[in-house]
């Protein structure tokens, strides 16, 4: 069951988004949040709920396009490079990293979410931005 400061805090993240709607299941319970004027009606009479803008991508470095791999974010919240404020970000353009490493953490209603490489590679790029929003999907780096 989500608590009323969860829902106020998934309540913003919406807000603070491109995002039209936002939905979270936890174990039985759903949570389905939209943006106000952000329903249609399809042709049958139903309303139906329109289409987020997606906002554009950031350009990632030119490199051969078989190459170049993301690392994206697994959920919507907010982006962190470091452990703490004063610690060195978990990685760098140029670091190696291996499948499972800790890349970054995303905060999300109060948890913070440890972010892991999938695959193994050299970061070329990060295109996230320390403690600013993220949606699902945002490319977060740039792996090869």
């Amino acid at each position: 069951m989500f608590h009323i400061e969860e829902i106020k805090e998934l309540m913003a993240l919406l807000e603070n988004s491109s995002l039209a709607v936002l939905e979270v299941k936890e174990n039985d319970c759903k949570v389905r949040l939209e943006k106000p004027g952000n329903i249609t009606v399809n042709n049958t009479g139903v309303p139906v709920a329109a289409p987020a803008v997606a906002a554009p991508a950031p350009a990632a470095p030119a490199a051969p396009a078989a190459a170049q791999k993301t690392i994206n974010a697994p959920i919507v919240g907010v982006f962190y490079a470091a452990p703490s404020p004063d610690s060195e970000p978990y990685v760098s353009v140029g670091k190696r990293v291996r499948k499972g490493d800790v890349v970054c953490i995303i905060e999300a209603m109060k948890c913070m979410n440890e972010i892991q490489a999938e695959e193994d590679g050299e970061i070329t790029a990060v295109l996230a931005t320390n403690g600013e929003l993220v949606e699902y999907g945002q490319p977060l780096f740039a792996i090869q």
